[in-house]
């Protein structure tokens, strides 16, 4: 049985920034193996046909694992392929448009970059939230670093699933849960590891 949000507590995300297509198999396996409990492609520079391919790829590996695939941005691709997660950004679908385009067979996810978009996702309907970027990062240059000081606030304010993203790494680790998260999301400093499986295994290992 695939894991919900509620039930995750590490995101891991396969970015085509840090990956190149030939690795997305083998990265969605270490990833996997290592212990993240959510996984998401993320092609945002992809052709739609080369995002389909290389989400059935995701898929195919993913069988052997109990970790949900979600699609970034594509909810279409999301419907065809029958994956289990779609996230959308605020400039994206709204989350109401995204599940009628997956007809309501897979939860929806949406990025949030303040508290009041936080608040108003929730109303919307998203299934789960990513709150951030925490710190400045290479995935996401253009967005501005909104800091650990919501983050408690956020969780008072929120009741679904929170996901901290932004610059989340190891060695950051110990200050984004002291300021009350719960859950994080890891890009680069899972992507970029010399061994993939490690980095997730020991950073899970330290999560709540």
């Amino acid at each position: 049985m695939k894991k919900s949000p509620a039930e995750a507590r590490l995101y891991g995300i396969l970015d085509l920034g840090y990956v190149q297509p030939a690795q997305v198999e083998t990265m969605t396996a270490a990833l996997c193996e290592g212990g993240v409990d959510l996984i998401q492609l993320r092609a945002k520079k992809a052709v739609k046909s080369e995002v389909e391919k290389l989400a059935r790829q995701m898929q195919a590996v993913l069988r052997d694992f109990d970790v949900p695939l979600i699609i970034n941005d594509h909810a279409d691709i999301a419907a065809e392929i029958a994956c289990e997660g779609i996230h959308v950004g605020q400039e994206d679908d709204a989350v109401a448009k995204a599940r009628e385009i997956t007809r309501g067979v897979c939860f929806v996810g949406k990025s949030t970059h303040s508290l009041d978009q936080a608040i108003a996702a929730q109303a919307e309907g998203a299934d789960y939230i990513g709150f951030g970027p925490l710190y400045a990062t290479g995935t996401k240059p253009d967005y501005i670093p909104i800091g650990l000081q919501d983050i408690a606030e956020v969780h008072r304010r929120v009741s679904l699933p929170i996901f901290c993203i932004g610059g989340v790494n190891a060695t950051r680790l110990d200050d984004v849960l002291a300021a009350g998260a719960r859950r994080v999301v890891v890009v680069s400093a899972f992507l970029q590891a010399a061994d993939v499986r490690g980095e997730v295994r020991a950073l899970k290992a330290r999560l709540p």
